[in-house]
């Protein structure tokens, strides 16, 4: 969607967003990835698990999810009665890309004996074909319900997949997708920086890679890193993930400093996500005005992907027992 922002030039956006929000029921929730401006109006911010579970609970008429596609979607699974909109519908998501449905339909196809484990960084297509999605912040607790004879197929980012099977001795067959943001961290840069903060804690995302994550002192998601931010008691933190989560810590944590892991070139720039950043406010607006870009999904496809993401919520909350695991 191309907006045309000299037509809304003398707009106060945050005032008609504010209108139009109370004036379409609608609610905003916005990932920690998205810009300052806009999780300054949203009314949940969070990570994927937390946001899922705001969507499925809300009872507003409009989800307008200021985040990825693919969360987009994942809203509209857990509530097809809402009108789920999306700002920007070219954002997508580098770990979607990687794993294109009929190439993993293949894959499971290929090993019947496993169930699919598969992150929800995903599209609705290869949900469907899953038998249970994780976030970042449940994988752990979802893993550790899964008997340790049964087959897992681990997809689609291998950075995770392989960081929880080294944390739990789980051999996993994994998919071979990454995330370019968390790709692109430097282990070097980020050693030189490290020893100019010799005494600051490193904060990674697990979906770094392993040359990063084995430098860190706490590894989880992107709300595990805000909570480790607010307990520790080290004055600085460096952060290895999308930097826009700082804005969180710095709002909650004015008297600490947080720096950005660097990429390559010494500096955090590279790992912006370029997906979240096509979100805008003048976008938001216009999609809030306007109804659209709208979220739809075939019935049949949303149930069968419902399917993955209900086993999700349910085992992220341990009421799922291991009796009810097995390949499909």
């Amino acid at each position: 969607m191309t907006v045309q922002t000299a037509s809304l030039a003398g707009l106060d956006l945050r005032a008609e967003i504010d209108r139009l929000r109370k004036e379409k029921n609608a609610v905003i929730l916005a990932h920690y990835y998205q810009r300052p401006e806009i999780q300054d109006l949203a009314d949940y911010i969070g990570d994927s698990l937390e946001l899922s579970r705001k969507a499925a609970a809300s009872d507003a008429d409009v989800i307008a999810f200021c985040g990825v596609k693919f969360m987009a979607e994942t809203a509209k699974i857990l509530a097809p009665e809402k009108t789920v909109i999306l700002p920007d519908v070219n954002a997508g998501c580098s770990l979607e890309d990687s794993c294109p449905p009929e190439k993993f339909a293949a894959f499971r196809k290929a090993h019947p004996d496993h169930i699919a484990l598969t992150y929800i960084n995903c599209s609705t297509e290869v949900k469907a074909l899953s038998d249970i999605i994780v976030t970042s912040s449940s994988a752990e607790t979802i893993l550790q319900q899964i008997p340790r004879e049964q087959k897992i197929i681990f997809g689609p980012d291998r950075h995770l997949g392989g960081y929880l099977s080294r944390k739990f001795d789980r051999e996993m067959l994994l998919w071979p997708g990454v995330c370019i943001v968390h790709e692109a961290f430097s282990e070097t840069e980020l050693l030189k920086l490290k020893a100019q903060h010799p005494g600051a804690p490193i904060a990674a995302h697990p979906e770094c890679p392993p040359a990063i994550v084995d430098h860190a002192d706490y590894v989880g998601s992107t709300s595990g890193i805000l909570n480790y931010a607010k307990a520790t008691d080290a004055d600085t933190l460096i952060v290895a993930t999308e930097p826009h989560i700082i804005h969180q810590m710095q709002l909650a944590m004015p008297g600490k400093t947080f720096i950005g892991a660097p990429g390559a070139d010494g500096n955090c720039n590279c790992n912006v996500c370029p997906y979240m950043a096509l979100n805008t406010l003048e976008k938001l607006y216009v999609a809030l005005r306007d109804l659209t870009p709208r979220v739809e999904i075939e019935e049949g496809l949303r149930l069968r992907a419902k399917r993955s993401l209900d086993r999700m919520l349910e085992m992220a909350s341990g009421t799922v027992g291991k009796g009810d695991l097995g390949a499909r």
